[in-house]
């Protein structure tokens, strides 16, 4: 399976939401495709626009966009923060 299941953490919307994102896909590919996710999901709580970031919640860390997901290191399981 090339996809993993990982739970994105939205801090202004104060949820979580688990997600399938494909490991050959880049960042900004993911990135993009989340913040439109959310944003809908969320409804009106969380507003994505270019400054959006996905970053690693255990340590703050943002994710390069240019990296696979698989480069990154991200597995089922990783915990996400969306800002």
């Amino acid at each position: 399976m090339d996809k993993v299941l990982v739970e994105i953490f939205v801090p202004v919307a104060n949820m979580s939401y688990d997600v399938f994102i494909p490991q050959t896909s880049l960042m900004s590919e993911v990135l993009s495709l989340v913040v439109d996710s959310i944003t809908s999901l969320s409804q009106g709580k969380f507003k994505g626009d270019e400054t959006s970031v996905l970053c690693d919640a255990q340590t703050g860390s943002i994710f390069n966009i240019n990296l696979s997901i698989y480069e990154l290191g991200i597995k089922n399981g990783s915990r996400l923060m969306l800002i």
